[in-house]
């Protein structure tokens, strides 16, 4: 990650931390975390890291459903509202998770990875790969189902913001390379809203 990069997204997020902290959260994104809270109760996990984790919302509710979680965003704006909620939080890159090896039973990643340039995709999977215990669940959230990357000009956050996507095949791809795919489901633009799919994958670590 460049220091531009790494500047302008945190700058993005910091100025729409308030207005993110009061938006109801959408219907389809409720769906997604009931799903893999049934997996994190099948495959009895206990603990749950959320990297990404913007004004804490999804890890209280997973707080709230009796997982020990921890949160983590690079805008300390978002980190704040976090701390604010209860939460045990920490302003940390994905890129550099400060956590020893196999230390978390889950991941959550909600529209977070989508902003890692290609180039360092297989770092930053590897990182979470690392502090992920063994055949632990790792939920990836992201939208795509086309082939491109670049700062998005018709983004309304200023700065505006860097995005990856990917083809559905792509991103299975490049997935199998470090973990197992227990699912894998498109939800249509049509029921989320905008120009993309969103790609929603849980995945188990080899």
């Amino acid at each position: 990650m460049t220091s531009t990069f790494d500047k302008n997204i945190i700058e993005s997020y910091n100025k729409k931390a308030l207005e993110r902290n009061t938006s109801n959260v959408q219907d389809w994104k409720v769906k997604e975390r009931d799903n893999f809270l049934s997996y994190i109760r099948q495959y009895n996990c206990n603990s749950l890291l959320e990297i990404g984790a913007g004004p804490g919302k999804d890890s209280l509710y997973f707080k709230e459903q009796g997982l020990r979680t921890f949160s983590t965003d690079i805008s300390p704006d978002m980190i704040k509202l976090c701390k604010e909620k209860g939460l045990d939080a920490e302003v940390m890159s994905f890129y550099n998770l400060v956590f020893p090896n196999h230390h978390f039973d889950s991941i959550w990643a909600l529209n977070c990875l989508l902003h890692t340039p290609k180039e360092d995709i297989k770092d930053v999977l590897q990182e979470i790969k690392r502090v992920l215990k063994p055949s632990g669940l790792f939920y990836l959230g992201v939208y795509g189902g086309e082939n491109w990357e670049g700062v998005w000009e018709e983004d309304h956050y200023s700065p505006k913001r860097f995005f990856s996507f990917y083809e559905d095949e792509s991103l299975k791809e490049l997935l199998v390379e470090f973990f197992h795919i227990e699912y894998f489901e498109v939800v249509p633009k049509e029921i989320v809203g905008g120009k993309f799919n969103f790609q929603s994958v849980i995945l188990r670590n080899k």
